[in-house]
């Protein structure tokens, strides 16, 4: 899953962007408002982390215009305003959860699970294609009733496709799901995962679309 972090301390970003990615997480940081809103603009996002202090564009201002364009991603607060009147503040402008400075990195990554269970268990609880079904709540897949173990980068892939069964996906719209900015991507990266799946699914459950993408397959 892609996360955004707004967070203009740099020791608490890096802290934060450390322990997010070591729970498997791909985190885009920002350290000025307008970059968060330019990244809002051209990036999908599992989940929000707003600094409400930022530079340029203040944490409120971007949780308004999330709100406003009704991006479907869950926003945590995360400020040093510790106030029950701050609180409630950041609560009526949208926000899903508000973190108080300092807070214990664990309890982050709880309230971040807890927030993205609530936004999928509200969207289509299963996804199903070809005999394929993919639970996005337990995060689980089966493949005419078996279940298949897939690793977390073809999960994503698979999700993907799954989110849109008619469209051709890009390869690019796939990277930027799976990695971060400036993050190494091998050229073949992609066709490794898409091959895994294959494997494990059907060889023609998914379609290469030459120099466009991917799309999943009508075939019965």
């Amino acid at each position: 899953m892609r996360i955004l972090l707004a967070e203009d301390d740099t020791s608490l970003g890096e802290t934060i962007t450390s322990w997010l990615e070591m729970d498997g997480y791909v985190v885009d940081w920002v350290k000025r408002g307008q970059q968060a809103y330019s990244a809002l603009q051209n990036y999908s996002y599992g989940c929000i982390l707003l600094d409400r202090g930022l530079p340029e564009l203040t944490g409120d201002q971007l949780l308004a215009s999330v709100r406003q364009q009704q991006l479907q991603s869950p926003v945590l607060m995360i400020t040093a305003r510790d106030s029950i009147k701050d609180r409630v503040e950041g609560l009526d402008l949208g926000a899903d959860d508000y973190l108080v400075k300092p807070f214990d990195l664990e309890e982050l990554s709880a309230r971040i699970r807890a927030a993205v269970r609530k936004y999928t268990a509200q969207a289509q609880h299963y996804l199903c294609w070809r005999e394929v079904e993919l639970d996005p709540v337990a995060k689980t897949v089966s493949y005419q009733k078996q279940q298949l173990n897939l690793t977390a980068r073809e999960y994503v892939v698979l999700y993907k496709l799954l989110r849109h069964p008619q469209h051709i996906v890009s390869k690019e719209q796939l990277e930027d799901e799976l990695y971060g900015w400036g993050e190494e991507i091998e050229s073949n990266a992609i066709e490794v995962y898409i091959y895994n799946l294959r494997k494990k699914i059907s060889p023609d459950f998914i379609r290469t679309i030459r120099r466009q993408g991917y799309t999943l397959s009508t075939l019965e």
